[in-house]
């Protein structure tokens, strides 16, 4: 698999950029007529240059899929979500809106007493009322799906629920075998918690913006 993406491109130079860079001297008031008149005498140019400035900075989007890529999907892309979860979370500069049905007893609305108040709540849009742990219950969530990719990228993450043990049988000692003994509660809880990070991955998935 190969992958390239550029960073996002903004061609555009707004004519009033233009005007408060020349008259750099003063603090600049776009209603004055003269800012207007020059703002008016200079998008022509700007729309030139933007058109210029796009065609030599096209965004680049190139994938390449190998037939391999495809053998394990969930595997090929599990290292790829999780640092970029994780990258998501370092730079974030806003959340949205997470039902208190996906964050534990600690994190939900005070108001809500336990039970969910956002039946009615666009989930990827940001709360203009949040209170002081709305930030908190995004990054719970993050967290989860963070952690959930992560043992994902593992082959063997659930390998510690297995204790592989050799021990003879009293009647042939010249036979030995192999005793696995499973922590069947701890996997479960395990295989569980993995299969929440990946109903909130969908859920929120809308929501994974900076």
């Amino acid at each position: 698999m190969i992958v390239y993406k550029n960073k996002p491109k903004n061609s555009w130079i707004s004519p009033y950029e233009i005007v408060d860079k020349l008259i750099f001297w003063r603090e600049v008031d776009y209603d004055e007529p003269i800012v207007d008149f020059w703002a008016n005498v200079l998008t022509p140019f700007c729309n030139v240059l933007y058109s210029v400035r796009k065609f030599f900075e096209r965004d680049i989007n190139y994938v390449k899929i190998d037939p391999w890529d495809a053998w394990s999907v969930d595997s090929t892309l599990s290292p790829i979500i999780a640092p970029l979860l994780k990258q998501l979370k370092k730079a974030k500069h806003g959340a949205p809106f997470v039902e208190d049905e996906d964050v534990p007893a600690n994190l939900r609305h005070k108001k809500s007493k336990g039970k969910t108040s956002s039946k009615h709540q666009d989930i990827h849009a940001i709360d203009q009322d949040h209170d002081p742990i709305f930030f908190k219950r995004w990054d719970y969530i993050l967290d989860e799906m963070i952690w959930t990719f992560e043992q994902l990228s593992d082959w063997d993450h659930d390998g510690k629920f297995y204790d592989h043990r050799e021990s003879r049988k009293e009647k042939d000692l010249n036979k030995s075998v192999r005793k696995i003994k499973v922590d069947k509660v701890g996997l479960k809880k395990h295989w569980a918690r993995i299969d929440n990070g990946l109903r909130l991955f969908g859920k929120y998935y809308r929501a994974l913006w900076d």
